[in-house]
């Protein structure tokens, strides 16, 4: 759906890896690795976001790292269009709203790192989950954003070993 609003690939692989988890950091070259493409098609784009203020920059040694503005008045607005496009949104109001004894929902996997995937990727942090309605739930979710959600139930002991070896990004909090 964005593809038809953006219609530059690359200028949406950058809003998607810096804006969907503001904690996102790159340079020029990982990102050429990471997305597939020519240094002189990230570099135009990553100059124009630059410049409109959405993206901020900072030189360590010999690379310039970007990462998003959350300070400029659109860093809301451009996270909550991804989430929806991507269908955190309804994740949440579908899955965390009615599971009981849920603390915390976490993204992981390539989304966390602003990768855009047909599969979402969730860490469940609770007790005395009922596994058989989490299941109708994220049936109906898929059908709905039509991607495939896989998840993890952990408690909140083995959540602390897990995210020490796994990007996240909390979408979700009691």
């Amino acid at each position: 759906m964005l593809e038809s609003l953006i219609t530059s690939k690359t200028r949406l692989k950058l809003l998607l890896k810096f804006f969907l988890n503001k904690e996102n950091t790159s340079y020029l070259r990982n990102l050429e690795n990471e997305f597939g493409e020519s240094t002189n098609a990230i570099r135009i784009e990553l100059n124009r976001l630059e410049s409109a203020g959405l993206l901020s920059a900072e030189h360590i040694g010999n690379k310039k790292y970007f990462r998003a503005n959350t300070l400029h008045p659109l860093y809301p607005d451009i996270n909550s269009i991804l989430k929806k496009t991507i269908g955190i949104d309804r994740i949440v109001e579908q899955i965390t709203s009615k599971l009981g004894d849920l603390y915390q929902a976490y993204l992981v996997g390539d989304l966390a790192l602003g990768k855009d995937s047909r599969i979402i990727d969730l860490l469940l942090i609770g007790e005395n989950i009922d596994r058989d309605y989490l299941n109708t739930l994220v049936e109906k979710a898929e059908r709905y954003i039509e991607r495939k959600i896989r998840f993890l139930i952990l408690s909140r002991t083995e959540k602390i070993e897990y995210l020490k070896n796994h990007p996240s990004l909390l979408i979700w909090q009691a």
